[in-house]
């Protein structure tokens, strides 16, 4: 499989089969294709029932698509599907071009996109998979026995050999994404005995998470019109009205049909997402398809484990539909939608006082009692917007009423042992009686 179909000329084939949006999936079919560089010079489309053993398309279309080949002088055909190793092989030979899947497709954006160490292990571990069931694809060599001078072996294939090779590498692929885990869960474990809240973004993929990240973060990860544009999951530490850290991760997009290799080599990434205090499902308001883009993302959800995080859903690019930011909420009160637009800027303001109501449910309200020499920890509580009132104990210490979340009082309490808290509903402080 080509790591980079940049500047190929692509003839794209979409079938319409029982039970899918053919319009839709066509329109993301060529963004993909955009995406990855290829240029489109024809489009081969038809309606079938099931798809042909042989062509996945029939004989009949398949001469169709042999002429469109030569008219548009393309390099390969891509398929908006998934084909089985004998009907790549058997297209192939007919049309005389490289032939790749959806599968095959999406693997190369993503072989394009990685950066990271850990990122560049997971393609390469969906690509070899892919590749393990595809190895006699072309190659008629890999099906003789070794033999001359030199490279007689102990009476194995060619075949043989390739795919025990595959097989070791995938092996050792998987232990040492075993090992990045490992250390992302202790860096979990560490976050959370700090006692800092993770909120992850998740979303179709250019609904605008990397934007809202930016907006967010003040940060500078990369951002374009494409799918996939964002690969490596990006973490950033944030401060929110009345929560004094909390981190943000930015992962990969979702997708109809994602492949399953792809969402099994990804799973130490979207952990994240499983492991997160809150999720933000960034949705594109102004797509007309969005509906369908939701439903395919709480599937992905669901597949590592996400289904049942706390979820706000923002609905992004309000600007694109002339909409006015607001903030909506279900039957018990709490936060279920915020309209806004990433890109300029409008309705982040409810998003973050969203995202603190939302984390700060179980915020805990009572007196803390700071001396005069933590001063400091009197302005980190202003700060935090957490002071309530304030008053004087008999030796000039402050008596705080707060209200803060327990993983900031938590912090503060461990980091200051002269600190003291007594909930609302003890009436007595350090020998001080406090009103309440």
């Amino acid at each position: 499989m080509s790591a980079d179909l940049a500047r190929e000329r692509a003839v794209l084939v979409h079938v319409d089969l029982p039970g899918t949006s053919s319009i839709e999936d066509l329109k993301e079919f060529e963004i993909l294709c955009r995406s990855a560089g290829a240029e489109t010079v024809g489009i081969c489309t038809t309606r079938r029932n099931t798809p042909d053993p042989r062509f996945f398309i029939g004989s009949g279309k398949t001469e169709e698509l042999v002429e469109m080949v030569k008219a548009g002088k393309a390099d390969l055909v891509l398929f908006d599907h998934s084909l089985t190793p004998s009907q790549e092989r058997n297209l192939e030979r007919r049309l005389k071009c490289r032939v790749f899947d959806r599968t095959g497709l999406i693997l190369d954006i993503f072989a394009q996109r990685a950066r990271t160490h850990e990122g560049k292990l997971q393609v390469e571990l969906a690509q070899l998979t892919h590749l393990s069931t595809r190895l006699i694809r072309g190659w008629t060599h890999l099906e003789r026995q070794r033999g001359g001078i030199g490279v007689r072996g102990p009476g194995e294939s060619q075949l043989e050999t390739d795919r025990r090779l595959i097989g070791q590498r995938i092996k050792q692929l998987k232990q040492k994404l075993e090992r990045v885990l490992s250390q992302r869960k202790q860096s979990g474990r560490a976050r959370q005995r700090a006692a800092v809240p993770l909120i992850s973004l998740a979303g179709y993929t250019n609904a605008g998470k990397s934007t809202l990240f930016n907006r967010i973060t003040a940060a500078d990860v990369y951002v374009a019109d494409q799918l996939f544009a964002t690969l490596d999951p990006t973490l950033r530490r944030i401060s929110l009205p009345g929560i004094e850290q909390a981190v943000l991760a930015d992962t990969v997009g979702f997708i109809r049909k994602l492949p399953h290799d792809l969402v099994e080599s990804f799973k130490s990434t979207l952990e994240e997402t499983s492991r997160a205090d809150l999720l933000l499902h960034v949705i594109d308001a102004s797509d007309d398809a969005r509906d369908a883009y939701i439903e395919q993302v709480n599937e992905v959800l669901a597949q590592i484990g996400a289904q049942d995080v706390p979820c706000i859903e923002v609905y992004n690019k309000i600007d694109a539909i002339d909409r006015e930011p607001r903030v909506e909420y279900d039957r018990d009160g709490r936060v279920k939608r915020v309209w806004l637009s990433a890109q300029t800027g409008t309705g982040m303001d409810l998003l973050e006082q969203a995202i603190s109501d939302t984390l700060l449910a179980g915020r805990e309200t009572g007196w803390l009692r700071v001396p005069v020499q933590c001063g400091d920890s009197r302005a980190r509580l202003y700060r935090l917007d957490a002071v309530l009132e304030e008053s004087c104990a008999d030796d000039g210490a402050w008596l705080i009423r707060v209200q803060l979340d327990r993983a900031s009082l938590d912090r503060m309490l461990s980091e200051d042992d002269r600190l003291e808290f007594s909930p609302d509903d003890q009436i007595h402080l350090a020998g001080q009686r406090v009103a309440t």
